[in-house]
């Protein structure tokens, strides 16, 4: 049995691109939408272009949670508490698309897992 990845081709690079590239203008949708919330407020009127969200620190220590948490667990309490709303799936293709988004707008930043 052959356990190497298969070529990819330039159509297939293109194709996956694009659809990450889909991925990424859903969250920003989601970011930019006061609809996951009660209060009227979005994500980005606090982070515009996800600012301040630092995804490549997670997982690490957040005080709010009481503990270590993934970027998702902290999408999931500033849903609920700042913007008074439901929390998602952690699995759903919307909290996936908000955190494509999130490390989308901070691409190019090093790794830091538990940094303050």
């Amino acid at each position: 049995m052959d356990v190497r990845a298969d070529e990819f081709t330039e159509e297939d690079l293109a194709r996956w691109d694009e659809e990450y590239m889909s991925v990424v203008e859903e969250g920003r949708a989601l970011w930019g939408s006061a609809d996951l919330g009660s209060n009227g407020v979005a994500c980005g009127q606090c982070h515009p272009n996800a600012a301040n969200t630092h995804p490549e620190t997670y997982p690490k220590f957040q005080q709010q949670l009481g503990g270590v948490v993934a970027l998702r667990d902290m999408i999931n309490w500033c849903l609920q508490n700042p913007l008074e709303g439901d929390t998602l799936d952690l699995d759903s293709d919307e909290m996936v698309a908000m955190e494509t988004y999130v490390h989308w707008e901070r691409r190019g930043v090093e790794l830091a897992p538990g940094k303050h």
